[in-house]
């Protein structure tokens, strides 16, 4: 993603999420952490954050919760039609960027701010299941699994599409230091290993399912949803999500198996789209360096002695 791309992102969404200052402040992690390396390139955080996003609607507490709270369903005298609400996805899209990016570069003040923001969100949110079985969303239990969904679908982004990818024991770094996160929000026994929480989503499979919000939820990047001229790029990007998911999630998604030769092709192209945005070139993460550095930020948003990819 281009920095001028994301403009319209930062002034409605970055208003409050300052990156800049104060100056030394390493917030939770730091430059030398796995935390900001993965972070850097945004385009696989993105990918990553929608792998995420569509395997959590296989938890039915997950799902029937974004289903009856989220804005992002169009409603008709309260009424799902079935529809996306394209300026509340682009709002939650939003929010989402502002808080990942906040948690992972911003300085102390700023991650816990947007964390308790988020604590205080979860808080509000609670209903039951048409089954009559109760969710919360701040749940410890639940707020686990939606963690481990979060750090698997961000490491399996960054190690299939990243340019230099982390492997071995940088990437376990990744996940020691992002279980900050979990913990943060309230999850309990958070896993800080790659094993314990790929075995953590495994152990869930049990309470798993297809249920009618998965339907309504599961395909925001669904080609069909999108004007003629794009549905080519949203064909790939729809099924380069589902592809990064472990192949139980991918049986009760049915998503589409192809031959071998065929997958190797398409994630070749979308290595190709993905590997073309350059690490660090937004600002924030720029700014981030630079506050960590205590030097200044230039107007031109070139900052001098700073690793920017």
């Amino acid at each position: 993603m281009a920095d001028k791309s994301f403009q319209p992102i930062r002034q409605q969404f970055f208003k409050n999420v300052r990156f800049d200052e104060p100056a030394g402040d390493p917030g939770w992690f730091g430059p030398g952490s796995a935390v900001w390396y993965l972070h850097e390139h945004i385009a696989t955080v993105q990918i990553g954050l929608a792998a995420a996003a569509m395997i959590e609607t296989l938890h039915p507490d997950m799902a029937w919760m974004g289903y009856e709270h989220t804005r992002a369903v169009e409603r008709v005298d309260g009424i799902p039609t079935g529809r996306f609400d394209q300026e509340a996805m682009a709002s939650r899209t939003g929010h989402t960027l502002s808080f990942f990016l906040g948690v992972a570069f911003g300085p102390s003040a700023v991650a816990e701010r947007v964390s308790r923001t988020v604590r205080a969100m979860h808080d509000r949110v609670e209903g039951v299941r048409p089954d009559g079985h109760p969710y919360r969303a701040s749940d410890p239990e639940l707020l686990r699994w939606n963690y481990a969904t979060m750090a698997w679908a961000l490491a399996a982004a960054h190690e299939r599409y990243h340019p230099r990818p982390m492997r071995g024991e940088r990437l376990e770094e990744f996940f020691r230091e992002y279980a900050r996160m979990g913990i943060e929000l309230g999850a309990t026994d958070v896993p800080t290993s790659k094993a314990g929480v790929d075995q953590l989503l495994a152990d869930s499979l049990p309470l798993l399912g297809v249920t009618m919000p998965t339907v309504e939820l599961l395909n925001p990047l669904a080609p069909w949803r999108h004007p003629l001229w794009v549905r080519p790029v949203y064909a790939l990007m729809f099924w380069v999500v589902q592809d990064l998911h472990p192949m139980w999630a991918q049986r009760l998604m049915n998503t589409p198996q192809y031959w071998r030769p065929k997958k190797m092709v398409l994630r070749a192209v979308a290595r190709s789209l993905l590997q073309g945005m350059r690490d660090g070139v937004i600002r924030e993460v720029k700014q981030s360096h630079a506050r960590v550095a205590g030097s200044p930020t230039m107007s031109t948003g070139k900052v001098q002695g700073v690793r920017a990819g």
